[in-house]
């Protein structure tokens, strides 16, 4: 190898070295008046977030830092989400290469509501088609069907036209398809690919569609949100961590509306109680209130001895009812 071939060789290495930096990101989630919030900064278009710093004790302190001092929020429940490290993630390649480290937090409404900071806003802002609890969007069935549909048909090649549909159909439950609610990435993604949502417009998606409408966010924001709203519905059904969401006291009538804001969809009432008390997963105060309207409603807190159980049940959701 030549002076000058290795010469390019380090100069890539250096590179590759200097060339990469590792970002803190936030999806901090609370649930306010019947609906899911998500914490944002800027012109609600992006999560907190800021870069891991060397004067950091750890990954975690190092985002409670960065969120408590954009937002004057402070975090409560707190697990890593996922690593977002694709070399075309944020912009050119020839870009500074940006690691995205992404975190999940919880908390409750009281502390949401005191901070005077935070931009809070319903995810379904971003999300308009994962709301199923009044039964399917219109958005669904008037908007995105038609566009996937032409989506599809675009595709060189009949097998191709067909996968094309068959994924379209497992995602959003068309064709007599069952709609899953944990597919919250795959139909942003899905989206994404069919140039109908303003991300991939903006990169001049060739062959794109008329975006959905829907608030965007920048870099890969909403495909990081996306991913933190799969997880948080995925894990209801299997961890207790839906109480970290809850007042320290509550009924159960609120506890069944926060799921259901989460879930995106409704649960059989008779049952989603039979299941929370089998489970043994709350305990009754003694106390009742009014506020809900009608008779008094008992109150319920969280019943802390899960936690050291063997077996952790989480919030299971029963059948949608009709």
């Amino acid at each position: 190898m030549n002076d000058k071939a290795k010469d390019t060789r380090k100069g890539r290495a250096r590179r590759k070295a200097s060339d990469i930096k590792a970002d803190l990101i936030a999806v901090v989630v609370a649930v306010t008046d019947g609906y899911p919030c998500v914490l944002t900064i800027g012109q609600a278009n992006a999560l907190p977030s800021g870069p891991f710093e060397f004067d950091h004790r750890s990954l975690q302190s190092g985002l409670r830092a960065w969120v408590e001092q954009q937002t004057g929020q402070p975090l409560g429940y707190i697990e890593q989400l996922y690593t977002f490290a694709d070399r075309d993630r944020i912009g050119a390649e020839d870009q500074l290469r940006v690691i995205s480290i992404s975190y999940l937090a919880l908390t409750r409404k009281e502390y949401a509501i005191a901070s005077a900071k935070p931009c809070w806003g319903s995810w379904y802002d971003y999300f308009p088609w994962e709301d199923h609890r009044s039964g399917t969007p219109p958005v669904v069935l008037d908007v995105l069907r038609p566009c996937l549909i032409e989506w599809a048909r675009g595709a060189s090649g009949g097998e191709a036209r067909r996968e094309r549909r068959r994924r379209a159909a497992v995602a959003f439950g068309f064709d007599d398809r069952a709609w899953n609610e944990e597919l919250v990435l795959q139909r942003y993604e899905l989206l994404y690919e069919a140039g109908l949502v303003e991300e991939a417009a903006r990169g001049a998606h060739e062959g794109a569609l008329t975006p959905v409408p829907s608030r965007s966010m920048i870099a890969d924001h909403r495909r990081i949100l996306a991913t933190g709203i799969a997880r948080l519905r995925s894990k209801i059904k299997y961890r207790p961590v839906v109480f970290e969401l809850m007042a320290p006291v509550f009924t159960l009538l609120q506890l069944q509306r926060t799921v259901e804001a989460l879930a995106g969809r409704l649960v059989n009432k008779p049952n989603f109680r039979r299941l929370i008390e089998q489970q043994e997963l709350v305990e009754e105060t003694g106390e009742t209130t009014t506020e809900t309207g009608g008779r008094p409603a008992k109150l319920y807190r969280f019943r802390h001895a899960v936690l050291d159980e063997t077996v952790i049940a989480g919030t299971k959701l029963p059948q949608t009812r009709g």
